[in-house]
């Protein structure tokens, strides 16, 4: 990773936009460097491949300006870029932030910095440029870097294999679904929802314990099998029963839940991860939850009977 002093911030010009850009440099300090120059410029480890994911965040989509603090959406919205990382179990090497900014939002430009800076600063990913101009509404679009020798991707799986997931699932969408009806979320759920959890280090841990395939939870645990499951070319069963759910979640809730960014990865049944170490070096659980066999597709099983699987989020639904 290039370090602060190989690339030292370059002094801005005049103008708002540079204000506002000064601004937010004072709110992330060592966090960010390598700013002021058209683009930036990052070493990438010998003998690894860059990876590289964009991730747009926008008002009235992803979040409402309601439900959520300033600090919490620019936090939210950096963990989700960096949930894209981890999905392919890479190391960050840096962020790119482009901001939108409507007139209602540009008193609170610090804010929106500090939560980006406080989730790169817990990922060790520096952020290292990006843009800032007017709009009607307020975005946020992530560009994260990062870079691993193997790429964990959703083509790896093949039958026979199982399937684990991280964590526990159903907070976002229990969350989400009290702030729909107008009330109020447990905290544990809001917690979920307002501050996600990239699992880089747990992806980067399962991929050298030999996982095969991974995706991120943000689609909900049933539609992103369906991602692996056509990237793959197999058939997945999953069965909700033996869904990881938060305290307070359903095993419907915790299939459909999007948002969670917990990880779905794939092990051969010759070679299945140490569940009990993952479990004592990162203190969340990884629980098998499904199996992949020939064919194409996902079925979900409920006491060995088939139903008919539940949807989950569509970014253009």
């Amino acid at each position: 990773m290039t370090d602060e002093e190989d690339a030292p911030s370059v002094a801005l010009g005049a103008g708002r936009e540079f204000d506002a850009i000064r601004s937010m440099l004072r709110v992330w300090g060592p966090r960010a460097h390598g700013i002021g120059d058209d683009a930036a410029v990052i070493d990438v480890p010998a003998g690894d491949r860059l990876v590289a994911s964009t991730d747009a965040s926008v008002e009235g989509v992803h979040f409402r300006r309601d439900w959520l603090a300033p600090r919490e959406i620019g936090a939210r919205a950096a963990a989700a870029a960096l949930s894209d990382l981890a999905a392919m179990a890479a190391a960050p090497l840096g962020m790119l932030l482009a901001l939108g900014v409507s007139p209602g939002w540009r008193d609170e430009l610090d804010e929106l910095a500090r939560g980006v800076g406080e989730a790169a600063e817990r990922a060790g990913c520096p952020i290292l440029g990006g843009n800032v101009s007017a709009a009607a509404e307020l975005s946020l679009t992530l560009t994260a870097l990062g870079s691993t020798p193997r790429p964990l991707g959703r083509n790896g799986l093949r039958a026979g294999d199982v399937l684990y997931v991280t964590g526990a699932l159903g907070g976002p969408g229990a969350a989400l679904g009290a702030l729909r009806a107008g009330g109020t979320p447990r905290a544990l759920h809001r917690a979920r929802f307002a501050a996600p959890a990239p699992r880089i280090a747990e992806a980067r841990w399962l991929a050298d314990a030999g996982a095969r395939a991974g995706i991120d939870v943000s689609d909900g645990v049933v539609a992103d099998a369906g991602h692996l499951a056509a990237a793959s070319g197999v058939h997945i069963v999953l069965e909700p029963a033996a869904l990881p759910c938060i305290e307070g979640a359903t095993p419907e809730l915790a299939a459909t839940s999007g948002e969670e960014y917990e990880l779905l990865v794939g092990f051969s049944s010759r070679a299945l991860p140490d569940v009990r170490a993952f479990e004592r070096r990162f203190g969340i659980a990884l629980t098998a939850v499904g199996r992949a066999s020939e064919g194409s597709g996902v079925v979900v099983e409920r006491d060995g009977a088939r139903v008919d699987p539940l949807p989950g989020h569509d970014h253009l639904s």
